[in-house]
């Protein structure tokens, strides 16, 4: 690997591309700075199998699917042992014989498979093609190398992403508190209710209509608030009780007077 691969790595996760930003330049690299590398693909497994997440162009169509639908081939091995799985010369491989075939029909005469250890991940694996026999002999440092350090950025990637999706789930739960809160405050107003039983309104309505609280949070402020509503007129839908079938109950209001 040439000196200045870790540092490009490194530029693409500040650029803040994401995993598979990242993966895709990888995977593009290892094919141009190890020695006869042809072709490259990343495979990790997810929801309990495995998938390629990202390949470089020239990658032979369906060859990392095979090994997964016979749950046998060099990077399939690689993954689920941790093992490198190096194949110099297939036509002499013997290891896999529902691969082999399909992968030398492919152009593809030699393999090497690198374990990725990333946190988190059940298994994950760098695999490198060459069409000639023996021609990954040469690049096998610059390739251990490279997965190595393909690793520790693929756990930074994965950390930030898993970070961002905390700090959007807080966000959420924020302005959704806020606009139910200003709900609760418009029904108190409207309704002459305290904030518990506003609240309780609310939450028999969501449950009565199979809408999110939020949501209907949301429209019972933008309606008390929309220029083309009269003032007073938006309220929260009732909860179903007597009247006429189909219409929403009336709640009834306090008088303000004695009784006529």
């Amino acid at each position: 690997m040439r000196p200045d691969t870790s540092e490009t790595l490194d530029r693409v996760m500040a650029r803040g591309g994401g995993l598979d930003t990242l993966l895709r330049d990888l995977t593009d690299r290892a094919v141009r700075e190890v020695p006869g590398v042809a072709a490259c693909s990343v495979t990790v497994r997810r929801a309990d199998r495995l998938m390629t997440l990202a390949g470089s162009a020239g990658l032979p169509s369906g060859l990392d699917q095979r090994q997964y639908e016979n749950e046998s081939g060099p990077c399939v091995d690689a993954s689920e042992t941790g093992e490198v799985q190096y194949a110099p010369d297939l036509a002499r491989e013997s290891r896999w014989p529902g691969y082999t075939p399909q992968a030398l029909a492919a152009g593809v005469h030699s393999v090497l498979a690198l374990p990725l250890v990333v946190e988190g991940e059940a298994g994950a694996a760098l695999n490198l093609y060459a069409t000639g026999p023996g021609a990954l002999e040469a690049g096998r440092e610059a390739a251990e190398s490279l997965a190595a350090r393909a690793a520790d950025m693929i756990d930074t990637a994965l950390r930030i992403e898993a970070e961002s999706a905390s700090a959007a789930d807080v966000r959420l739960a924020l302005l959704s508190r806020s606009v139910i809160d200003q709900a609760v405050g418009i029904l108190m107003a409207r309704e002459r209710l305290d904030a518990a039983a506003a609240l309780g309104r609310l939450r028999r309505v969501s449950q009565d209509r199979n809408v999110k609280l939020r949501d209907l949070a949301a429209d019972l402020v933008a309606g008390a608030s929309g220029p083309s509503r009269p003032a007073g007129t938006a309220r929260v839908p009732q909860p179903p009780g007597p009247g006429v079938p189909g219409r929403p109950a009336q709640v009834p209001r306090r008088s303000s007077g004695r009784r006529q």
